[in-house]
């Protein structure tokens, strides 16, 4: 494990500085030496400076209509997007999470500019349901952003999650049976810290709408994670009694893997942490929801992700392989997300799994799929 830390930290550096040079010689410079044994390329992975961070996974139709938006500023296209898939609950998650991430990074790009076709949104379709909801997680966005900043509970941090309040309760009017609006009021009451009573009565009110959202459990696991209001006990009981009452086909057997992961340390040194009894079994609840769950679940990459993060640190790379082989081109889904170079982080792991995986024997040829 110690060698695994060791390369991780040279394949995070060769991750950012290859790319760089690549780009610099017009794409034709091979690498040198270890990371040429190495090169995911050969296995038809897509460059580290081609990866899309906006998306966990495919969706054309997403990618057109954020395409769409860039270019015109007009909020139609999003609009009808969300309207078309307004009883799918996982995925109009998705999208909303999405297309409010995608305003809040034009607005960093060009401030008091970028964004726009929110901000026209709202104004010309005040009573639009779609419009409303991805206010309310662009909010919920630009109050994490600013807590990162002034700090979690400063008044500028609080002032915003009261706004986005309001606009999730706007937004649960237009659609009285839509979860999403009360998804993202959960990641509402976890910042502005909620009392647990507060907390479980909305949890109620979404779990009436969609009583097996995988993106719903997600964001509720971190209001009970320690590092919020909780503990790790009461964020293990809630992830194992999601995956216990699980109907088939769910992905809810995988979010036990999140908490655990939630709760590792910074720093670990201890070599048999990732093969212990404990992540074996959440990786293993994992796999098993990911075989059964259908191949277009709109979360489904999300837990793909975090599994590779898991399976190369256990030095699985066999089935690290197979993860990477369908999630390959997309890294915006945690753990990726929590860096600040989503597309270097990423690129370091796949780099690992190859490796492991031709020390084992692998080949490009003989790759799962």
């Amino acid at each position: 494990m110690e060698l695994l830390i060791f390369l991780l930290a040279l394949l995070m550096i060769a991750a950012v500085v290859i790319p760089a040079r690549r780009r610099r010689s017009g794409g034709k410079e091979t690498v040198q030496g270890h990371f040429s044994a190495v090169d995911p390329e050969r296995y038809g992975f897509t460059p580290a400076d081609l990866l899309d961070v906006r998306l966990p996974g495919p969706d054309a139709e997403l990618t057109e209509v954020l395409a769409e938006l860039r270019r015109t500023q007009e909020w139609q296209p999003a609009a009808q997007l969300l309207a078309a898939g307004a009883g799918e609950h996982e995925l109009r998650w998705q999208r909303v999470q999405t297309l409010a991430g995608a305003a809040a990074h034009e607005l960093t790009q060009e401030p008091g500019e970028g964004g726009r076709w929110l901000r026209t949104w709202r104004i010309e379709a005040p009573k639009e349901a779609g419009g409303a909801v991805v206010h309310a997680e662009f909010l919920v966005q630009q109050a994490r952003r600013t807590a990162a900043v002034s700090g979690a509970g400063s008044d500028e941090h609080r002032i915003i999650l009261e706004e986005a309040r309001s606009v999730c309760a706007d937004a649960a009017l237009l659609a009285p049976g839509d979860p999403t609006p009360y998804i993202v009021e959960l990641a509402v009451a976890r910042g502005l810290g909620v009392r647990q009573a507060d907390f479980e009565e909305l949890w109620t009110t979404v779990t009436a709408r969609a009583p097996h959202h995988m993106g719903a459990h997600l964001a509720a696991l971190h209001y009970w994670c320690e590092k919020w209001h909780g503990s790790k006990q009461l964020a293990d009981a809630f992830a194992q009694r999601a995956a216990a009452s699980a109907p088939e086909k769910s992905l809810l057997p995988a979010l036990p893997l999140f908490a655990v992961f939630e709760h590792l340390p910074e720093i670990t040194m201890v070599g048999g942490l990732y093969r212990s009894e404990v992540v074996t079994k959440a990786v293993e609840g994992a796999l098993y929801a990911v075989r059964g769950a259908p191949a277009d679940h709109p979360v489904l990459p999300h837990v793909r992700h975090l599994l590779v993060w898991f399976l190369v640190r256990a030095e699985r790379y066999a089935d690290a392989m197979e993860q990477l082989a369908r999630v390959d081109g997309h890294v915006g889904a945690v753990p990726w997300s929590y860096s600040e170079n989503p597309a270097a982080e990423f690129a370091a792991y796949r780099a690992l799994a190859v490796a492991g995986w031709e020390q084992a024997g692998g080949s490009p040829a003989t790759m799962p799929h």
